[in-house]
């Protein structure tokens, strides 16, 4: 069979035009959903970990200023605590309503520790913390830096006072523990 003379064998445009005819009319489908994505991951306090790791940075340079001995006393009160308060504290008239005995804990995992406990104190709405930390005499190598000075004692010094929470802190009384603990005063947790 030969094709008419108007219509050229290998004609493409009419190709599709005969197509579209045969098929009909299309109509388009809906388009599928998209694959569930990953969960977003949570968010993070990115400022407040670098701010806490550059903290931990100063307090380590820190340790190199004003290094305690082991008879010292440690004493810290910020400007608005009243004075009647932290005297109060001094004599040991506040009483402690937990404890912690970082004795015989490494230098890393007694930051560690009261760094936890004291957050923990403030989340429970514990006002007034005692820490015993010791005097450095009988520890040892790890307990006494290479000058003598007690180590874990200087890392509580440093470490309360930069910490926001706290308000005063003192050595506390002899009967309590006299320069191997520290009795704390925490500011109360803020409502939102």
């Amino acid at each position: 069979m030969t094709p008419p003379p108007d219509r050229p064998e290998d004609d493409d445009s009419d190709d599709a035009a005969l197509f579209r005819a045969a098929i009909g009319e299309v109509r388009r489908l809906p388009d599928a959903p998209l694959p569930p994505t990953s969960p977003k991951p949570r968010p993070r306090a990115r400022m407040a970990e670098r701010d806490e790791a550059e903290a931990r940075d100063e307090f380590r340079h820190a340790l190199e200023e004003n290094l305690l001995e082991a008879g010292d006393a440690l004493s810290y009160r910020r400007d608005e605590l009243p004075p009647r308060v932290f005297a109060k504290l001094k004599r040991g008239e506040i009483s402690a309503q937990e404890e912690l005995d970082l004795h015989g804990s490494p230098v890393r995992e007694a930051e560690a520790l009261l760094r936890a406990f004291l957050n923990d104190a403030r989340e429970h709405g514990v006002g007034c913390v005692r820490v015993i930390h010791g005097k450095g005499r009988g520890g040892g190598n790890d307990y006494i830096d290479s000058r003598g000075l007690p180590v874990l004692k200087n890392l509580v010094d440093r470490m309360l006072r930069q910490r926001a929470d706290t308000l005063a802190f003192h050595s506390a009384p002899p009967a309590q523990g006299g320069t191997g603990a520290v009795l704390v005063l925490l500011a109360p947790r803020k409502r939102r």
